[in-house]
């Protein structure tokens, strides 16, 4: 799954030159959490988020009159709050590479671009959430096992093949690192065949079943 499948595209953005306030609108109707800025002629030159607009916002316990207040964000231009140095990603992005750079630089959402740096979508951990939740087949009924399996080659072809005789149906995969050397963790949803018997299966493979239940 890449980036391209999952972004909202096309991407409202905004200019350097939008006034304050008018941005604070913009996130209101739409619900967004960040726009991104970008030039006259389209490249991406910085991103501002609803964070940095609270920021900027006046603390309740100023002297300023609400008049005052007004003129001053009025003036304020969205190019003085922006980031300038942003990360982005392009549609062809891998979508577990853009989870990571999220979490890695604690960002809630990328901007994504094409070759020529013009914003063409945005993607949100939203996005990535819905894209994990579907991949891990949530909302569709089966069994859902989490073994413990040694790591090397054919392990999941001896895990499908013995699920594929029982008359099972694969419906999801996932795996991670298991704390035990040499093991690894994998999340399996199956259907079409009963609890005990796949456990009876996977269990005579050399597969500890870690958890398992019907969902």
């Amino acid at each position: 799954m890449l980036v391209r499948d999952r972004m909202t595209s096309p991407a409202v953005t905004i200019a350097p030159d939008t006034p304050f306030q008018d941005a604070v609108k913009l996130m209101r109707e739409h619900g967004f959490r960040r726009l991104p800025v970008v030039s006259k002629h389209g490249e991406l030159v910085g991103i501002v988020s609803e964070r940095d607009l609270l920021h900027a916002a006046p603390s309740p316990a100023t002297s300023l009159s609400v008049w005052e207040m007004n003129y001053l964000l009025w003036k304020l231009k969205i190019d003085e709050l922006m980031t300038h140095k942003v990360v982005s990603v392009s549609p062809d992005t891998p979508i577990e590479e853009a989870a990571h750079l999220m979490v890695d630089r604690k960002v809630g959402g990328l901007p994504v671009v094409d070759d020529q740096n013009h914003v063409v979508g945005v993607i949100t951990e939203t996005d990535i959430f819905r894209a994990f939740v579907e991949m891990l087949g949530s909302g569709e009924k089966g069994v859902r096992l989490s073994l413990d399996v040694p790591t090397g080659a054919g392990v999941l072809a001896k895990l499908s093949q013995t699920i594929y005789a029982l008359g099972g149906v694969i419906m999801s995969v996932g795996s991670w690192d298991s704390e035990a050397n040499e093991r690894r963790r994998i999340l399996i949803k199956v259907r079409n065949v009963g609890k005990d018997q796949l456990v009876d299966a996977l269990e005579a493979l050399g597969d500890h079943v870690v958890d398992v239940s019907e969902v």
